[in-house]
């Protein structure tokens, strides 16, 4: 496996994403990938061979194997990881886009031209609802393989022992499940680490709605003021202008009745 890809990806994604990213990339890249590597792998290991079955009737074993187990737990991982990681890139190619089309603009109008872009990276216009279709698809990803699995093993957890019945069984025969609990204890930690990347993917939604809705009520502030101000300013200096207008006429009034007698 070439780490080296992940490690690229890993710092293309953090470089657009919030604090709430970083920690969702920490925990997925580090927690669930390294220990789906280098842990999981190890325990499940030939499973099927693992699974043994207290009868010598050819079939038997296959059979109660695919009943109880109809998707490992290793393929079930790796789908849920590449799936998860899938819409961040989503996010990478648009800032690829930006960045493209920037470059083929500056070269076409000359490097004194304007920019299209403030920023490429910056998460405004179709990059933000790229952005945030990626943190709901990535919620999404997680929520329904944690409903896969609980239907497929009921409450995340794996018996020690399981009574088959299935054909051609001659009769209810017994199952063990190799290393029953270290195998429980990694599904555990899978699946915490799931919800805790569901809980982060929601609380960064919220985030990112939540500032957008500020800045733009921020912005519609600023332009009301920017509207009321003028006629603000236009009636105080009629008002004054007004107010002047008939200090002067009293005063006018007044003078001719005013006799001052010389010394």
């Amino acid at each position: 496996m070439n780490w080296g890809i992940f490690q690229d990806l890993l710092s293309s994604v953090s470089n657009y994403s919030t604090v709430f990213g970083r920690i969702w990339l920490s925990i997925v890249f580090i927690f669930r990938l390294l220990v789906f590597v280098v842990a999981a792998e190890r325990v499940w290991g030939d499973e099927q061979g693992d699974f043994d079955c207290n009868t010598r009737q050819p079939g038997c074993a296959n059979v109660c194997y695919d009943f109880y187990f109809p998707v490992s737990h290793i393929r079930l991982w790796a789908l849920q990881l590449i799936l998860v990681t899938c819409p961040s890139l989503l996010v990478i190619m648009h800032v690829a886009y930006r960045e493209d089309r920037e470059r083929k603009y500056r070269e076409k109008e000359g490097a004194s031209c304007g920019r299209l872009y403030l920023s490429t990276g910056k998460k405004r216009g179709g990059l933000w609802w790229t952005y945030l279709f990626s943190l709901i698809a990535k919620a999404g990803v997680d929520s329904v393989f944690l409903y896969v699995f609980h239907r497929i093993y009921q409450n995340y957890s794996l018996p020690s022992l399981v009574k088959c019945t299935i054909q051609p069984c001659p009769n209810i025969v017994d199952c063990f499940i190799s290393r029953p609990t270290e195998k429980n204890l990694f599904t555990l930690f899978m699946v915490i680490t799931s919800v805790v990347c569901i809980l982060l993917n929601l609380f960064e939604m919220v985030y990112l709605v939540g500032k957008r809705l500020c800045e733009y009520l921020l912005q519609r502030k600023k332009k009301v003021q920017s509207q009321f101000k003028p006629e603000f300013t236009y009636l105080k200096t009629n008002e004054i202008f007004s107010a002047n207008n008939k200090l002067n006429g009293k005063i006018n009034e007044l003078h001719p009745k005013i006799h001052v007698t010389p010394p």
